[in-house]
């Protein structure tokens, strides 16, 4: 019978041995090391400023705004406040009736947003018809702080790009939540997902594609979640232009 490596197929930890009863103490110690980096990353802030001039360098217009949790352990403790947006942040958003609306929230892993998100977006934009509201990154903000800010807008749909919860395989994914006319009260059923966006896993570029495609079909069918199905076969090619302005 023939030996498979498993671990030439998944970065999952597999096949790791063991010494006695536990792990080999090289596996022990790469599972520990591991495991304080994804610790780390969940407590990881984002560079705002960075962000927001690399949004500006690819011809996005961006706001910066704040959710009402007002520290890392605020916001780790207290999930319901970092889905409800500040109020002078909220009353200094402009309306953009019937626009679409990006979100980028840090989220759980500041690293997946500083590396992926303007990625995504510098793809993704210049396949998009109709207006574009400026993009919004937020401090300290959950999924559902896009439904917050999309109602403040007015905007036609939100797509929140968010850092997701780090495990110990990957710190650095996004996941992106695309809600139709978003507004305070929606339900993570009124959602569609595209979730382990990195270069490892969902390519950025791919994840573009996709969401284009979900995009389209939204505005097609006037909805998003569970009656959204995702269809999208991997065949769209999306060739940004290295500036979106």
């Amino acid at each position: 019978m023939h030996r498979i490596d498993l671990r030439r197929f998944t970065p999952a930890r597999v096949a790791l041995g063991r010494a006695g009863n536990g792990l080999p103490t090289a596996a022990h110690l790469d599972f520990q090391a591991a495991h304080a980096a994804a610790r780390d990353e969940v407590h990881a802030e984002l560079d705002v400023a960075a962000l927001c001039a690399d949004l500006t360098e690819s011809g996005l217009a961006n706001i910066a705004v704040h959710s009402e949790a007002p520290d890392r352990r605020t916001y780790l403790l207290r999930p319901d406040l970092g889905r409800r947006l500040r109020a002078p942040d909220r009353a200094s958003l402009p309306s953009t009736v019937g626009a679409f609306l990006f979100v980028i929230c840090d989220g759980l892993s500041a690293t997946a947003v500083q590396s992926h998100a303007v990625t995504l977006l510098r793809h993704a934009v210049p396949m998009l018809g109709g207006p574009m509201a400026p993009v919004v990154v937020a401090r300290q903000g959950r999924v559902a702080l896009g439904d917050d800010i999309g109602e403040a807008m007015s905007a036609e749909a939100v797509a929140v790009l968010i850092g997701e919860r780090p495990g110990l395989s990957a710190a650095d994914s996004l996941g992106v939540y695309l809600t139709w006319t978003p507004r305070r009260g929606r339900t993570d059923a009124e959602r569609n997902c595209i979730s382990n966006v990195r270069p490892q896993g969902l390519d950025p570029v791919a994840a573009a594609a996709k969401l284009v495609w979900l995009i389209n079909a939204m505005r097609r069918l006037r909805l998003t979640g569970v009656n959204l199905k995702d269809e999208h076969t991997g065949k769209t090619r999306i060739d940004a232009p290295p500036n979106v302005a």
